[in-house]
């Protein structure tokens, strides 16, 4: 048994189908990355495995046990959910929203410590509402990770931050995906192609692909999915794919 397993999973709302039977499993070692248009399912999905949506049909399982028989504390000490977008009750500052996400943990890290692997110390006193969204960004990412969780779930985390930032934290997705079930949504095809192991693409509510990286960015379903052309390059011999996109037929 893998780290997550989903079985069957099926969601419906407003009598549209946001998930039709989707069967996967996760294992640590891989850093996943979760593709597709917009409206594909990906969040839904995400939000299923983190437990955070109840499906209407289908099981998730972390651990091999059911996630319905987890308790809230255990479920918050071994698994980190990082959504799109997060207003917390209170105006807390960067110190204290790391130290809530540390606080998960049996055996806290020191806050001060966080701050600094997260290059946070700066931003360490300013409140929630003053940050933007990528210091939101880097916060979140830091209370997510904090507790050390054994699996990682994160929609879409590098959308608000620059180029250097994004590289940061696929990079440290990656370096974290070593120890922990690391699944993390991205709509960045040259980044999930460069560091992902696996690429699954969503489509409709279904698995349209699921496979290692190289072999999915190689494969037709990306162009029929998106409807783009994909225009594939190596700069080198085992070097990493740059993609550009145009319009199918141009």
């Amino acid at each position: 048994m893998t780290g997550i397993e989903c079985r069957s999973i099926r969601v419906e709302a407003g009598g549209k189908r946001l998930l039709d039977d989707v069967s996967l499993a996760f294992a640590r070692g891989t850093l996943t990355g979760l593709v597709g248009p917009n409206g594909a399912g990906k969040s839904t999905l995400l939000r299923v495995l983190a437990g955070y949506r109840r499906p209407d049909a289908g099981q998730v399982f972390w651990q091999e046990r059911d996630l319905v028989s987890w308790l809230a504390a255990g479920r918050g000490a071994v698994g980190g959910y990082l959504p799109q977008q997060l207003e917390p009750a209170w105006n807390y500052s960067v110190e204290e929203i790391v130290a809530l996400g540390a606080s998960r943990s049996p055996a806290p890290r020191p806050v001060a410590e966080l701050l600094a692997e997260h290059g946070l110390v700066e931003l360490a006193g300013r409140r929630w509402n003053v940050l933007s969204g990528g210091e939101r960004a880097r916060t979140m990412l830091a209370a997510t990770v904090a507790p050390g969780p054994s699996i990682i779930l994160a929609d879409e985390p590098g959308a608000s931050l620059d180029i250097r930032h994004r590289l940061d934290l696929v990079h440290r997705l990656q370096r974290l995906s070593r120890e922990a079930v690391v699944v993390v949504i991205m709509h960045d095809l040259d980044l999930a192609a460069r560091f992902c192991d696996r690429i699954i693409v969503m489509n409709g509510g279904i698995v349209a692909a699921d496979g290692e990286a190289s072999a999915v960015i190689a494969g037709p379903a990306l162009e029929e999915i998106f409807r783009v052309r994909f225009q594939r390059a190596v700069l080198a011999p085992d070097a990493d794919w740059v993609i550009s996109t145009t319009p199918n037929g141009a």
